[in-house]
């Protein structure tokens, strides 16, 4: 996964799809959210549990154990395949599961003829519908952002069309899935089964070129997720 991604609907959009009937204990903003450009580092809403139900908080996109903070630049992601039983997010796993609520995310493909030119892709799934990215997190309470908190994206190995694109993918599940990933009472040993078994198949997204634009964090709005060209349709529709 390439590290960009969108979230521009209001946040009700996502908890409606989610969490319908769950508590959501504090106050989220009623307008569109509209980050078409979400890049590392920057604050962007996640949704995780605590007492009593939901909640949604502004967080630190990449982060770090606090044995290697300022030894490298903080992760963003975290493979699927390693994130239960690596050390460097043993902190996190399993009480630290959150959401990344989206409505796509990028990937640059190289040109076959001049590697240096790279070619923007905008994937999202063909309902068009919300997606939650499975994710980790580190958020402590306050009124003032702790420089400690931060969240990476899990990450799974594409296949089928998608690998022309990139090998790798968001941690993406359906709703039914996401409520339980973000349970406290999901087991471990169910949150893995959910983690490896449960990514939502290519077969449910679709992708299309987009302006280079994008390229540049300082580029907003919702231009760029404007296609390009011919729209690339998933693997069955080929």
């Amino acid at each position: 996964m390439c590290g960009r991604y969108s979230i521009y609907e209001p946040m009700d959009h996502y908890l409606k799809e989610l969490a319908p009937t769950q508590l959501i204990i504090n106050g989220y903003d009623l307008w569109p959210i509209e980050r078409y450009n979400v890049a590392p580092t920057s604050r962007v809403e996640i949704i995780r549990p605590v007492e009593g139900g939901l909640s949604v908080d502004k967080v630190k996109w990449g982060g770090s154990p606090f044995w290697a903070r300022g030894k490298r630049a903080d992760p963003i992601n975290a493979r699927v395949e390693t994130v239960m039983t690596g050390k460097f997010f043993k902190q996190l796993w399993p009480t630290g599961r959150i959401l990344a609520p989206a409505n796509g995310w990028y990937e640059w493909v190289k040109d076959p003829v001049d590697p240096k030119k790279k070619q923007p892709y905008f994937i999202t799934l063909k309902e068009q519908i919300p997606m939650f990215f499975a994710g980790l997190a580190e958020v402590h309470q306050g009124i003032e952002p702790d420089e400690r908190d931060g969240f990476v994206i899990i990450t799974a190995a594409s296949d089928q069309g998608m690998v022309d694109i990139h090998d790798r993918k968001p941690l993406v599940l359906l709703p039914e899935h996401a409520r339980e990933w973000i349970d406290p009472a999901t087991s471990p040993e169910r949150a893995t089964e959910i983690a490896i078994e449960h990514c939502r198949p290519v077969a449910d997204f679709h992708w299309y070129k987009v302006g280079k634009e994008v390229g540049n964090v300082r580029n907003l709005g919702p231009q760029l997720i404007e296609p390009v060209g011919i729209e690339h349709k998933g693997e069955d529709e080929r």
